[in-house]
């Protein structure tokens, strides 16, 4: 019933409501509707009591960053997941805090033409995330609500970067066909962002964190690194790193004393994806302002962190470093679900987005299909990998027809709001992915009546940032070994 999916202070406080309307033998209510009634009236009446300290007192700041000092040397920050990292600070159920992120690499990245810090950027450092907090009164089997209430970058900082790293130190989604580290940087005006690296084109920024979880519990900690090894010691990939394992070199623990720190250092898991138990490095654009994430609890005070903040997105973040990378301010409000988990039946995070996101209408979307067949003519069967790879590239061949370099639609096409969706997963052996690109985002046409004739009158866009000697990326002709795939998970002979 809904009613115990409360915290203890919320139960106490619907409890004297309810006492103080109905007679004490009909207490509980005896249908989930008369339930739901109650409980609306009483979040009514919370809300407003709240509402009634709202601008009175100054939101207060849990976590505050240092860019005169290395993000590892904070012991307010931290770049693993494990139970064992003390709290950075500690959140009442139910307040509205802000914390301070710094961006994602922790500062390795310069607003510059060049990208040799892109090329030399070190990944053993990354993720650094602000926390983790101890959210009072959270217990395992716990949700957490989180509802992003703001986020913005810093006043003196309004500038962000998309990368792509090369493909022997980090890779992309691309990097068989795109193997150079390349950049862009954007500068934000208000809710817009424009870039010197990519002219021509304008939109408003969806601001979000990547990366928003809570600490794993040891048990799921072990769970982790277990399937991932398992998953290592199975690959037959060539050159190409299938899952992080732990990595001792460069952990930062926080405030964590030496001996935690070995242990941390030893066990943590990395940031870089996400898992079902916690959500992480998730990555999901429309997880921005007004959004309320439900995230389940595996430690007692939740130990929540957050960061690896983003102006914007496209579905799929397909560079790697491929939002607008930026450091800034994220405004949280935090709830307690007592026994949430059970109550709602979860195995992963929900969420619900918030009502702010670029508007585009249905019409002014050009939308490119690909297909499980590989560019090498390879069929595959129902994977939607291949397809969103051969998706991408139909959008970099149409965009090229107007000036822009494969390189700089890579880059757009991973920061940009454009719009990535599964259109068929049933239709054996072809999965059908579509990427939706806004064209009110250029200062030009790019319809396709204007494609026809983009040959005539070829645009000067200039060039993205590359490495110190490079004036342009290469482009190869990468996985033309590579083995049919069928699907994933699925039944295999004996």
């Amino acid at each position: 019933m809904s009613a115990y999916l409360l915290s203890p202070a919320s139960n106490s406080a619907l409890k004297s409501h309810l006492q103080h309307r109905v007679p004490c033998e009909h207490f509980m209510p005896d249908t989930d509707s008369s339930l739901s009634t109650v409980l609306h009236n009483f979040q009514s009446e919370t809300t407003r009591k709240q509402s009634d300290n709202m601008g009175k007192t100054e939101i207060r700041t849990v976590c505050k960053v240092d860019f005169d000092k290395p993000a590892s040397e904070q012991p307010q920050l931290h770049n693993r997941w494990h139970p064992d990292i003390p709290f950075a600070s500690s959140i009442k159920d139910g307040e509205t805090v802000k914390i301070e992120c710094v961006d994602w690499t922790g500062g390795q990245i310069g607003n510059n033409d060049s990208a040799d810090d892109m090329k030399n950027v070190d990944l053993t450092k990354i993720h650094y995330l602000s926390g983790p907090f101890e959210v009072e009164g959270a217990q395992p089997g716990d949700l957490l609500l989180v509802e992003i209430m703001d986020v913005q970058p810093f006043q003196d900082r309004s500038w962000g970067f998309t990368g792509i790293f090369d493909k022997a130190n980090g890779g992309g989604f691309l990097d068989e066909i795109y193997p150079s580290a390349a950049k862009a940087i954007w500068d934000f005006e208000g809710i817009y962002a424009t870039s010197r690296h990519i002219p021509g084109v304008k939109f408003a920024g969806l601001i979000h964190p990547g990366i928003i979880g809570c600490a794993p519990s040891a048990e799921v900690l072990a769970t982790w690194n277990k399937r991932e090894g398992e998953l290592v010691a199975a690959n037959k990939l060539a050159d190409r790193d299938v899952a992080h394992l732990p990595q001792p070199i460069n952990t930062h623990a926080g405030a964590a004393s030496k001996e935690i720190a070995e242990k941390v250092a030893k066990e943590g898991a990395r940031t870089v994806p996400g898992r079902p138990e916690h959500g992480g490095n998730c990555d999901i654009k429309n997880l921005s302002r007004g959004s309320k994430v439900y995230l389940p609890v595996h430690v007692a005070g939740a130990k929540f962190s957050v960061g690896d903040l983003h102006f914007s997105q496209g579905d799929g973040e397909i560079s790697f470093c491929g939002a607008i990378e930026m450091a800034g301010v994220i405004t949280i409000n935090f709830k307690v679900i007592k026994n949430g988990v059970e109550g709602m039946g979860l195995k992963s995070p929900i969420y619900i987005p918030g009502p702010v996101e670029p508007s585009f209408g249905p019409g002014r979307y050009i939308y490119f299909e690909g297909f499980s067949v590989d560019e090498h003519g390879k069929q595959h069967y129902m994977d939607v990998t291949v397809a969103y790879r051969q998706t991408v590239l139909r959008c970099i061949e149409y965009l090229r027809r107007f000036g822009y370099s494969d390189y700089q639609i890579y880059l757009l096409l991973s920061c940009a709001p454009i719009q990535g969706h599964v259109a068929g997963i049933v239709d054996v052996p072809n999965a059908c992915t579509t990427l939706g690109l806004p064209m009110d985002i250029f200062d030009f046409d790019i319809s396709p009546a204007a494609a026809l004739k983009a040959g005539e009158t070829k645009r000067d866009l200039g060039t993205c940032a590359f490495e110190t000697g490079v004036t342009e990326g290469k482009v190869t002709n990468g996985g033309k070994n590579s083995q049919i795939s069928f699907g994933g998970g699925l039944t295999y002979k004996e």
